[in-house]
């Protein structure tokens, strides 16, 4: 019921329209209708018959244009300043006692806002072979993105401001940390972990609501012992100080859809006091939201000298009627030897 595949992670141009407004005026000046030179006045009405008819002649009439001559000042034309005189002008160039311009006084510009967003990452070395990671990103608050490091990947999220820190644990003596977000954007830091080898280290990761559980039984412990260490019971690194107890780590943020998570169990194998063996199993409980489908999981192991083993596994859960049970695996780490040094 079990078979082995690989899990599949995965200004326009402003346009103004400007309208030209010809406004036009026109107006038209009709001359009067010159005369003749001379004119004849009709003769009296029949009422004046009995008069003798006289006719008169006019001559020497002069035309007079109806349009006035302008004055002979008006026919030079006007000499424009080489420099517009204009108020906005005449102010610029005024100066005060100080000897300052009006322009001095002003307000600067304030510069426009840069639209560039820095995504930064930064590793430290941290005790029992941890990494203390610190993302900044301005431009993404409250985003969601994925961690990478040497095969392993959880989901985190930033705050408010754009920020997230997180306690990881290092599976290679040159620690990577890839953090990627959904547009393509991230940044990479690189941490030196030098007692990286001091600690031996497994690794769960699945993607989703599977219900899966890593599980450590130091020493001959069954469930609940002391020695028993899970999610419900997962230590800190200050356990691993005695060289005699481990601790689990938890990553990815659980609230967010189909996350990436990760769970890591750390013994520092070469600070031991005792003698004994880890027993390593992996559950899966069944629940309504992983009932009667497939779930997805990878194991990694740190081998000696620094290589690590990944193996991935498929399985196929109940029907929905063993809601409350659990797949336990056995096999999918190899148990931990624990010699005394």
């Amino acid at each position: 019921m079990r078979k082995i595949k690989m899990i599949a992670v995965g200004c326009g141009t402003l346009a103004l329209a400007l309208g030209a407004g010809h406004f036009m005026q026109s107006r038209t000046v009709t001359d009067p209708v010159a005369q003749d030179e001379s004119t004849q006045v009709p003769a009296p009405s029949a009422a004046l018959s009995d008069a003798a008819t006289e006719t008169l002649e006019l001559s020497s009439i002069t035309l007079i244009s109806a349009v006035p001559s302008p004055p002979s000042a008006a026919l030079m034309p006007a000499l424009l300043p080489q420099t517009p005189d204009t108020p906005l002008i005449r102010e610029a160039t005024l100066r005060d006692s100080t000897t300052k311009t009006l322009t001095d006084a002003l307000p600067l510009e304030e510069p426009a806002p840069s639209l560039a967003c820095n995504y930064t990452l930064t590793a430290d070395a941290a005790p029992a072979a941890m990494v203390s990671l610190s993302l900044d990103a301005p431009c993404a608050t409250s985003e969601r993105f994925t961690m990478h490091h040497n095969g392993m990947m959880f989901t985190g999220v930033t705050d408010d401001d754009g920020h997230a820190s997180m306690l990881v644990p290092a599976l290679a003596l040159k620690a990577s940390f890839i953090a990627a977000f959904a547009n393509g954007e991230g940044a990479v830091a690189n941490a030196e972990v030098d007692s990286v080898n001091y600690y031996q280290r497994v690794a769960v990761q699945w993607q989703g609501d599977t219900g899966m559980q890593l599980h450590a039984l130091e020493f001959g412990a069954g469930y609940d012992d002391d020695g028993h260490v899970w999610s419900g019971a997962p230590r800190d690194v200050a356990a691993a100080s005695d060289g005699n107890r481990g601790f689990l780590t938890r990553l990815g943020a659980a609230d967010q859809p189909k996350a990436l998570m990760a769970e890591i169990y750390t013994f520092p194998s070469l600070l031991a006091g005792r003698d004994g063996d880890v027993n390593l199993l992996v559950e899966a409980e069944v629940t309504p939201l992983n009932c009667n489908r497939d779930i997805d999981a990878q194991a990694l192991q740190m081998q000696p000298g620094g290589s690590l083993r990944v193996q991935d596994v498929t399985l196929m859960m109940p029907g929905c009627g063993a809601v409350g049970d659990f797949l336990v695996l056995k096999n999918l780490l190899n148990d931990l030897t624990i010699v005394r040094n």
